[in-house]
């Protein structure tokens, strides 16, 4: 069963339990790795558009999982330090995460706010703030700012795109309607694909010139 599936099938108050717990799981435990917290977090908004859950309390819900979520992981780097990047899955992304350090030297606390919006940084910034013994108040100021405008953006996001969708139903019919959301859908997962791929060509080190 698909995530859509699954979410489109919970009732109201489970919905907002659901989308919740997925943004929170995302950077207390590592789950961004498996599902992104924005999908739960757009899921939500369709679903808001659709009268089940209010987009309001759905919103704020997100924002402060994301924010909790965020604090949770900042807890468990800060405790346990470097250790946590030899667990299982983390010794796959040892590439990524030697970029995520070095952004969040380059940019400090910055870093936690514009992590949010990059799917591994997210999941991996908050415990790499607390190995660096970044202050918790600095963090927590950064953290609730990236929380409020990602959770707020991208429930609105799905809110919006669910209300266009029906839109386009409602004046041209299902079929044509699911033909563009498929396009739609397509074009964003080339845009990754490319993304990705510009990522890891500028992360390998250019070979040293002759002399």
């Amino acid at each position: 069963m698909s995530l859509t599936s699954w979410l489109q099938g919970l009732p109201g108050p489970l919905v907002y339990a659901a989308v919740g717990g997925l943004v929170f799981a995302e950077d207390a435990i590592f789950v961004g790795f498996v599902l992104p917290g924005e999908t739960a977090a757009v899921l939500g908004g369709v679903i808001a558009q659709q009268g089940r859950v209010d987009v309001w309390w759905l919103g704020t819900v997100v924002v402060l999982a994301a924010i909790l979520g965020d604090t949770v992981g900042y807890q468990v780097g800060h405790r346990y330090g470097d250790r946590i990047l030899t667990v299982g899955p983390l010794r796959r992304h040892q590439q990524q995460i030697d970029r995520s350090k070095e952004f969040i030297g380059k940019r400090g606390a910055s870093a936690v706010f514009l992590g949010r919006f990059i799917a591994f940084f997210r999941a991996m910034m908050p415990a790499l703030a607390g190995i660096s013994r970044m202050p918790y108040r600095r963090f927590l100021l950064y953290n609730a700012l990236g929380g409020l405008v990602w959770g707020v953006g991208f429930t609105a996001l799905g809110y919006f795109a669910g209300a266009a969708y029906s839109r386009i139903e409602a004046q041209v019919g299902q079929a044509l309607a699911l033909f563009v959301a498929a396009v739609v859908v397509v074009a964003l997962v080339v845009w990754r694909v490319r993304k990705h791929r510009r990522e890891r060509g500028s992360g390998r080190q250019d070979p040293p010139s002759p002399r």
